[in-house]
């Protein structure tokens, strides 16, 4: 855990503005989500978003999730350049924080959060900075809070990181690259995904994809109606859960909040084609299911269940199934394939380019942060 404190910009910018000209920020306590839901949908459509800023994930579960809702809103009602969701945590008598698309609380905020930051129109990025300094200072309309306020920003790129650090007092709580394949490096020829893997993963791969074959025909299957694609998710959680058991672990699918949220987001956001489930098979025997969010162009490979127990020596049903979810995706002319945040073997063995994600707390600069670095 780092913290940083650094110098204010050279040059003032306008944070927030009563009078609502077009340049205003103003932060709100809304009460209508569906009101807060036709502006993000408009505001979409003009900006350079992940999934994990779009309304499908962000207003999913919300009035579970946003308890004490903070909405921050750049620009006139009719059209503003940059909204963001927030939930507002703490004790009347002491400092409060404001979470960016997350509550604040341990149970619900377990779905992960990453690429995330607010929802900024195109051309307006320069005002990131400024966003986040009314998320710190502006007043919450009715009232003000006055015994100090703090942010938390999980899963954010370089460039919120980087607003971040023109704003006050940083504590860097992670940071952690996010792998990916970029469909755009890869070479010519008839394999150029297999042909850009190293030559152990290319054996490895290779040698599983011949014991599967020899079992039968490799397929994989996407849901195409909602009931299906809940049964995908229910089987996937049981694998997932089966195999965390075994290792030791508890597994994401313990927690039923987060299956709970993931049936609601599966209803919302399969309908708009921004959700594939998928199960791999070879003959009659299942490999496992992938859980994928698809959003402009790019493919987030969000989770994951491997029936490993079925497996036969050499059969790696993990890298065999995102191998061939790999090339699905690119005879579909996807741009990219995303493992999201984690270093683990099976990510790095398959990408060939990543990013960083952070996750960190920002305060003004006068926060006793200062006074105990490191703390």
């Amino acid at each position: 855990m780092q913290t940083e404190r650094l110098p204010k910009p050279a040059e003032t910018v306008l944070i927030w503005d009563v009078s609502h000209s077009s340049q205003s920020i103003v932060l709100s306590r809304p009460d209508d989500f569906d009101v807060v839901a036709r502006k993000w949908r408009s505001l979409e459509e003009r900006a350079d978003i992940s999934f994990f800023q779009s309304w499908a994930w962000v207003g999913c579960a919300a009035e579970a999730r946003y308890k004490r809702p903070v909405l921050l809103q750049a620009g006139p009602d009719d059209a503003p350049w940059a909204l963001a969701l927030l939930n507002r945590t703490g004790p009347l008598w002491a400092p409060e924080r404001l979470s960016l698309g997350e509550s604040g609380n341990a149970e619900l905020d377990a779905v992960f959060t990453e690429y995330n930051g607010p929802l900024v129109a195109r051309g307006q990025e320069g005002g990131l900075a400024a966003c986040l300094q009314a998320l710190l200072n502006a007043p919450i309309a009715p009232r003000r809070r006055v015994l100090g306020r703090s942010l938390r920003l999980s899963g954010v790129s370089d460039a919120v990181l980087r607003a971040a650090r023109e704003t006050g007092t940083i504590r860097t709580l992670q940071s952690r690259p996010a792998p990916y394949v970029d469909f755009a490096t890869l070479g010519g020829g008839e394999e150029p995904f297999l042909a850009s893997l190293s030559a152990n993963t290319r054996y490895q791969l290779r040698r599983s994809m011949r014991r599967y074959e020899a079992v039968g025909e490799m397929r994989v299957q996407r849901a195409d109606s909602l009931g299906e694609a809940l049964t995908f998710l229910d089987d996937l959680a049981r694998l997932h859960q089966i195999t965390w058991r075994t290792r030791g672990g508890i597994g994401a699918f313990a927690n039923a909040t987060f299956l709970r949220f993931h049936h609601a987001l599966v209803e919302r956001a399969l309908p708009r084609g921004e959700i594939d489930l998928l199960r791999i098979t070879a003959g009659g025997q299942l490999l496992g299911y992938l859980y994928n969010f698809i959003f402009r162009e790019g493919v987030l490979a969000y989770q994951s269940g491997f029936d490993y127990t079925a497996a036969g020596p050499h059969q790696k049903p993990g890298l065999t199934s995102h191998y061939l979810a790999i090339e699905m995706y690119r005879r579909q002319a996807r741009h990219s394939y995303s493992f999201l945040a984690g270093d683990d073997r099976y990510k790095t063995s398959h990408a060939n380019a990543t990013t960083m994600l952070h996750w960190l707390d920002v305060a003004p600069p006068w926060s006793w942060w200062q006074r105990a670095p490191g703390r």
